[in-house]
Protein backbone atom coordinates (compact mmCIF):
# COMPACT_ATOMS: atom_id res chain seq x y z
CA UNK A 1 0.00 0.00 0.00
CA UNK A 2 3.01 2.33 0.09
CA UNK A 3 2.47 3.33 -3.52
CA UNK A 4 -1.28 2.72 -3.66
CA UNK A 5 -1.87 6.35 -4.64
CA UNK A 6 0.22 5.75 -7.76
CA UNK A 7 -1.39 2.37 -8.42
CA UNK A 8 -5.00 3.57 -8.44
CA UNK A 9 -6.24 4.61 -11.85
CA UNK A 10 -8.18 7.86 -12.18
CA UNK A 11 -11.38 5.79 -12.60
CA UNK A 12 -10.62 3.80 -9.45
CA UNK A 13 -10.04 7.04 -7.55
CA UNK A 14 -13.40 8.35 -8.76
CA UNK A 15 -15.12 5.15 -7.69
CA UNK A 16 -13.42 5.25 -4.29
CA UNK A 17 -14.59 8.84 -3.73
CA UNK A 18 -18.18 7.90 -4.61
CA UNK A 19 -17.99 4.83 -2.38
CA UNK A 20 -16.70 7.08 0.42
CA UNK A 21 -19.78 9.23 -0.11
CA UNK A 22 -21.89 6.14 0.55
CA UNK A 23 -23.03 5.29 -2.98
CA UNK A 24 -23.73 1.66 -3.85
CA UNK A 25 -22.15 -0.06 -6.85
CA UNK A 26 -25.42 0.42 -8.72
CA UNK A 27 -25.51 4.17 -8.02
CA UNK A 28 -21.81 4.60 -8.77
CA UNK A 29 -22.34 2.81 -12.08
CA UNK A 30 -25.26 5.05 -12.93
CA UNK A 31 -23.29 8.18 -12.02
CA UNK A 32 -20.30 7.13 -14.14
CA UNK A 33 -22.34 5.53 -16.95
CA UNK A 34 -20.81 2.10 -16.44
CA UNK A 35 -22.39 -1.26 -15.59
CA UNK A 36 -22.86 -2.23 -11.95
CA UNK A 37 -20.66 -5.28 -12.61
CA UNK A 38 -17.89 -3.02 -13.93
CA UNK A 39 -18.15 -0.92 -10.78
CA UNK A 40 -17.99 -4.05 -8.66
CA UNK A 41 -14.87 -5.20 -10.52
CA UNK A 42 -13.22 -1.82 -9.91
CA UNK A 43 -14.10 -2.00 -6.19
CA UNK A 44 -12.54 -5.46 -5.98
CA UNK A 45 -9.37 -4.14 -7.62
CA UNK A 46 -9.30 -1.16 -5.23
CA UNK A 47 -9.59 -3.49 -2.22
CA UNK A 48 -6.69 -5.59 -3.50
CA UNK A 49 -4.48 -2.58 -4.24
CA UNK A 50 -5.11 -1.01 -0.83
CA UNK A 51 -4.96 -4.30 1.07
CA UNK A 52 -8.44 -3.66 2.45
CA UNK A 53 -10.99 -6.26 3.53
CA UNK A 54 -14.01 -4.12 2.65
CA UNK A 55 -15.13 -0.77 1.26
CA UNK A 56 -15.12 0.97 4.64
CA UNK A 57 -11.54 -0.10 5.30
CA UNK A 58 -10.52 0.97 1.78
CA UNK A 59 -11.96 4.43 2.41
CA UNK A 60 -10.23 4.65 5.80
CA UNK A 61 -6.88 3.63 4.28
CA UNK A 62 -7.30 6.06 1.39
CA UNK A 63 -8.13 8.92 3.75
CA UNK A 64 -5.24 8.09 6.08
CA UNK A 65 -2.79 7.91 3.20
CA UNK A 66 -4.06 11.07 1.53
CA UNK A 67 -5.35 9.24 -1.55
CA UNK A 68 -8.78 10.81 -1.14
CA UNK A 69 -10.01 13.78 0.84
CA UNK A 70 -13.62 14.24 1.74
CA UNK A 71 -15.17 17.70 1.94
CA UNK A 72 -16.31 18.85 5.39
CA UNK A 73 -19.95 18.19 6.26
CA UNK A 74 -22.40 21.02 5.42
CA UNK A 75 -22.84 22.09 9.05
CA UNK A 76 -19.07 22.69 9.37
CA UNK A 77 -19.12 24.85 6.26
CA UNK A 78 -22.10 26.85 7.60
CA UNK A 79 -20.29 27.41 10.92
CA UNK A 80 -17.43 29.15 9.10
CA UNK A 81 -19.63 31.96 7.82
Amino acid sequence: TDNARDELTPRESDILMLAAAGLSDKLIGARLCIARSTTSNHVTTILLKLGAANRAEAVAIAMRDGIIELPPPPDVIADRD
